[in-house]
């Protein structure tokens, strides 16, 4: 097996299941168990973790535990985020801005506010061949984000054609009329840099087994300095994490996590050197396999608009499905795997321009930590004898 699907998930790795190993045979104590020495180490270490991700997302360090709420995964963070500042009862607003080509975890929630009475809007972006393809216009965004706006939910950058949006410049047109920003940074952190305090995110979602720690554990910035931020908590139950997430935490996968997003950060100029050497390989393969058949989607390679390690192409006349059931042996996807048994084609495609025949002649590559360059020859080859039997 070749794995090149590290968008939807990648390998947990080892250092992370070392750490996470010692958590749950040694020090297994409940963090919330302050009566005793066990659960205060075990607290203590958790407090720890939590710095140590704030560090490598440069958040000060200090107000860090006030911060970073730690969740099931980014899923459950922008549901947090979206109904826990729409559904405020202190919440007078009823619009809602983001964006067509946002993941599901969004846009699911979302269309619940709009049954609720609230007004969604989904800005456009801009087509394929278009130097900014993927992002919003500006423009229209400030035109349409209003006092009346409750909340502006944007992805950082793109699962499906890795395209990075203007988080910035959108959060000072937000703030000029005192909306609150979320952005859903899954793809970004502990791959890519982030100044979230410099970026003006008042709420920002991540997971961490997108950076190679393990799946069921996430966190929810929320910005202690906003004074938009009201957030009203979807579970109760104890009042942990400042009565904003009860439930008792998950210590072993919380100290994964942050073992995780500290290697990623102490590795990342590096990673994103190999990754893009190997998604540019991946490419030039294909275009030599396919010539003028095979289209990229999505930003430039060689731009700084694109996530290093994404590839999304479409194969003209062949079906992403069926080149997928000839490449067995290879782990690629036609779009988030959230939404792989949905029958229709990516959202995001068409949201660029594509046609919904090719969108579904598209298939996304994502390359990793544990990728090799002779997989990559492999996976070519795999792929141009498929190829030419389907032709």
């Amino acid at each position: 097996m070749i794995y090149l699907d590290n968008h939807s998930t990648t390998r947990v790795d080892p250092q992370v299941i070392s750490a996470m190993n010692a958590m749950m045979e040694i020090e297994y104590a409940n963090a919330g168990s302050t009566t005793h020495s066990a659960g205060r180490e075990v607290a203590a270490r958790i407090h720890q973790a939590i710095q140590t991700m704030a560090s490598c997302l440069n958040i000060d360090t200090e107000t860090a535990i006030d911060e970073l709420v730690m969740t099931s995964g980014a899923t459950e963070s922008n549901n947090l985020a979206i109904f826990g500042i729409c559904l405020h009862p202190r919440q007078k607003r009823r619009q809602v801005v983001s964006v067509v080509s946002e993941h599901r975890a969004v846009l699911d929630p979302l269309e619940r506010l709009r049954s609720q009475g609230f007004e969604v809007v989904l800005l456009p972006v801009f087509p394929q061949g278009h130097a900014l393809v993927g992002q919003v216009d500006l423009e229209q965004a400030s035109r349409i984000i209003s006092e009346e706006t409750a909340l502006v939910t944007v992805m950082h950058s793109s699962n499906e054609i890795g395209s990075y949006q203007p988080i910035g410049e959108l959060s000072a047109i937000c703030h000029r009329v005192g909306a609150p920003l979320h952005s859903d940074a899954t793809q970004t952190v502990g791959h890519e840099p982030i100044q979230i305090e410099e970026l003006g995110c008042d709420l920002m979602s991540f997971s961490a087994h997108k950076f190679y720690g393990p799946k069921g554990i996430g966190g929810l910035y929320i910005s202690s300095q906003s004074d938009t931020v009201r957030l009203h908590p979807q579970i109760l139950g104890g009042g942990q994490q400042l009565n904003r997430r009860s439930g008792t935490i998950n210590t072993a996968a919380i100290i994964g996590m942050s073992e995780a997003l500290r290697r990623c950060h102490e590795t990342m100029i590096t990673s994103n050197t190999n990754d893009r050497e190997l998604r540019n390989q991946l490419w030039q393969g294909l275009q030599s396999i396919a010539g003028e058949r095979v289209r990229l989607n999505g930003p430039f390679l060689n731009g700084e608009l694109r996530l290093s390690r994404n590839l999304n192409v479409e194969f003209q006349g062949i079906e992403g499905q069926t080149l997928m059931l000839k490449c067995d042996s290879l782990c690629m996807s036609s779009g988030s795997a959230c939404t792989s048994a949905d029958p229709l084609p990516s959202h995001v495609l068409q949201a660029i321009g594509l046609t919904a025949d090719q969108a579904r002649c598209s298939i996304r590559f994502g390359v990793g930590r544990f990728t090799t360059s002779a997989e990559i020859y492999q996976a070519l080859d795999v792929i141009s004898k498929a190829l030419k039997s389907l032709r």
